[in-house]
């Protein structure tokens, strides 16, 4: 293999990995840059996390050669990926209790006031993140990079619809455990993975999980079950 080629597998893997692994830094160094930015509000270290992360898939756009087809998915085919989005979302809220979690469960992300008012920059922020900005970010890394990189290594040369249910089960399960709601994210996983070998294009899998995270936001402002965010 000549460099040329080992330069360009380095950056088609790269254009998937980066942006998941800054997202992934950013929660790792947050107490880090709490305590060493004491002036600052802690709750807009997530607009600096989805900034930075959407800063590198603009960098990387070119390269996302998956998300430019998705005129071949079927009215059938969004239509579930829509119903399966809702459903994830009820399992999501439905599967928060004893073991289905990591640890204790607390409110991660508090967009409130000292006197109780709501901080609709911090909650918009939030929301258009989780809905808009995670989605791509996580279905390019799990569903299109991991889920077919298990499979093979070239994972660009391998159809959505030929991945492997082994390559399917392993990428849900770690998606799982991704997340605090490890059962709830390993369903979710199954759901957003099957979405794409099925409908052989990574739109369904965005769409639908975005789908979940926007339900997930508009229960959390409705009902102050913070600890979903």
């Amino acid at each position: 293999m000549n460099l040329a080629v080992m330069a360009l597998d380095a950056r088609v893997a790269s254009a998937r990995i980066l942006p998941f692994a800054v997202y992934i830094a950013f929660l790792i160094l947050d107490p880090w840059l709490t305590s060493a930015l004491p002036g600052v509000d802690p709750r807009w270290l997530y607009a600096a996390r989805i900034a930075a992360v959407l800063g590198a898939m603009v960098f990387f756009r070119k390269d996302y050669s998956e998300l430019a087809v998705a005129s071949t998915t079927s009215r059938a085919d969004w239509m579930l990926a829509l119903r399966l989005g809702l459903g994830v979302f009820l399992l999501w809220i439905g599967l928060d209790f004893g073991w289905t979690v990591f640890g204790p469960q607390k409110s991660g992300f508090v967009p409130i006031a000292a006197d109780g008012a709501m901080l609709w920059p911090l909650i918009i922020v939030r929301l258009l993140g989780a809905a808009i900005v995670v989605p791509v970010m996580e279905e390019l890394f799990w569903r299109s990079f991991i889920q077919r990189w298990i499979d093979k290594q070239d994972f660009l040369a391998l159809a959505p619809s030929r991945v492997s249910v082994r390559a399917l089960l392993i990428t849900s399960v770690l998606f799982g455990f991704e997340h605090g709601q490890w059962l709830a994210g390993i369903i979710a996983g199954l759901a957003y993975g099957y979405l794409y070998r099925r409908c052989n294009n990574l739109w369904p899998s965005i769409v639908s999980h975005s789908l979940t995270n926007l339900l997930l936001g508009l229960w959390v402002i409705s009902t102050g079950a913070w600890q979903f965010w």
